[in-house]
């Protein structure tokens, strides 16, 4: 039995409370772009997969993400209900931190990929139906992708790498997203606006926050790499931030708050798979990138009239899968020994070629089951809400509650 590294230990239990901040973060990002009457609507659903998926994830999650399955796309059941782990289990991956840390880390990653996807549907989904779709989703597509990547399954046997969430969070739920979008159609309102931006700035500013401990926090333990990954966040963050503020007030004008929140948001999708592997200079490269592309993908759903109701697909599907291509762009063994092959930036191609060629894949699995999933759970229970509830507003509709009270002064 080995001695857990007490340093790695405490940053990673401060690493999975920072993740788990971001869910409610996401709740409240949502919660201020929706409108008056969808506010709490949109909030419970972030909500409730911190409930729900913390069952599943304890129940069979882990162990069929983490146990068994080499070279698979599923481990097994050997660890269900924790079996066989106790307090002094090492988590193998390092041998510096205890099981159950690793356990409830990645347990915060389960909760919030899933919530990512609802801000595309916000004010037409039935609870009901979420809460299916919630369930099923993560089974059938977070963790496939979860134990091909990080769980010793196909994909890392082929040499795909993803830092902290480039393909299993950002580009499954973005391209989910897009495909709930085209399922259930558009709203009925199509004036809609946020009911409280400094809610939506709220909510970005715990994302950020959030995301130093979704991005370092993917390291495992305390070293140069975690220090490399927290630089590289911040830094494409606020690239991308100043990328988008500027591509926006030359075209309107006027530098706006929800662009630059929702540009900061595009930095961190986009550098999430890249954080730990590729060099500082690259983070800015990388940062501009993301808010030029994002902003780019945004205009086209709104030419193509998607109703992507909070950009889901923009933000976080293309920032996600730019940000896996660009791994196989700048990603270079010299900064972390974890890196198989060099990217295209230092000569090499066939790296860069493979995660072109698993990105796209993934998102296309993501997109095509996530459809075919809603038309089956629609068979059991109706997805889209009515047409009366939807003018009324879920959060009266379907939950009994009201935001604010507008009687009161």
């Amino acid at each position: 039995m080995g001695t857990i590294d007490v340093g790695s230990t405490g940053f990673m239990l401060l690493s999975a409370s920072l993740v788990m901040l971001m869910t409610p973060a996401l709740a409240f990002f949502y919660g201020g772009l929706a409108t008056k009457r969808n506010i709490l609507g949109i909030m419970i659903q972030s909500f409730a997969s911190l409930g729900w998926t913390t069952v599943l994830w304890v129940t069979f999650g882990y162990s069929l993400c983490f146990s068994g399955g080499e070279g698979g796309f599923f481990g097994n059941f050997d660890k269900a209900f924790l079996h066989g782990i106790s307090i002094d289990t090492l988590y193998t991956g390092n041998g510096k931190i205890p099981e159950i840390v690793f356990i409830v880390y990645q347990m915060m990653f389960a909760i919030i990929t899933p919530a990512l996807i609802t801000g595309a549907f916000v004010n037409r989904v039935r609870f009901s139906a979420y809460m299916i779709f919630l369930t099923v989703w993560q089974i059938l597509v977070y963790y496939p992708f979860v134990h091909m990547i990080w769980g010793g399954g196909l994909l890392a046997q082929w040499g795909i790498l993803d830092f902290a969430g480039g393909i299993v969070v950002h580009a499954t739920a973005g391209f989910a997203a897009l495909a709930a979008v085209f399922f259930v159609g558009a709203r009925s309102d199509k004036n809609s606006t946020p009911n409280s931006i400094p809610l939506v700035a709220i909510g970005s500013g715990l994302l950020w926050f959030g995301w130093y401990g979704f991005n370092a926090g993917s390291e495992l333990q305390v070293d140069k790499i975690t220090a490399l990954a927290f630089i590289n966040t911040d830094v494409a963050a606020s690239f991308a931030t100043a990328a988008w503020v500027a591509i926006e007030w030359t075209r309107e004008r006027k530098p706006k708050l929800i662009g630059l929140l929702t540009g900061s948001i595009a930095g961190l999708a986009t550098i999430t798979p890249c954080a730990g592997f590729v060099p500082m200079w690259s983070a800015p490269i990388i940062g501009v990138a993301a808010g030029i592309c994002c902003y780019l993908a945004v205009m086209l759903k709104n030419k193509m009239k998607w109703d992507d109701a909070l950009d889901v697909w923009g933000v976080h599907g293309v920032g996600g899968v730019l940000g896996t291509i660009l791994l196989g762009v700048f990603a270079t063994k010299a900064i972390n020994p974890a890196v198989a092959a060099e990217g295209l930036w230092f000569g090499e191609s066939t790296f860069f070629f493979k995660q072109l060629i698993v990105v796209i894949a993934s998102a296309a699995y993501a997109f095509i089951f996530t459809y075919i999933m809603l038309a089956l759970i629609n068979l059991i229970t109706k997805v889209r809400v009515d047409e009366e509830h939807e003018k009324l507003g879920l959060d009266v509709a379907l939950h009994g509650e009201s935001a604010y009270d507008e009687g009161s002064l």
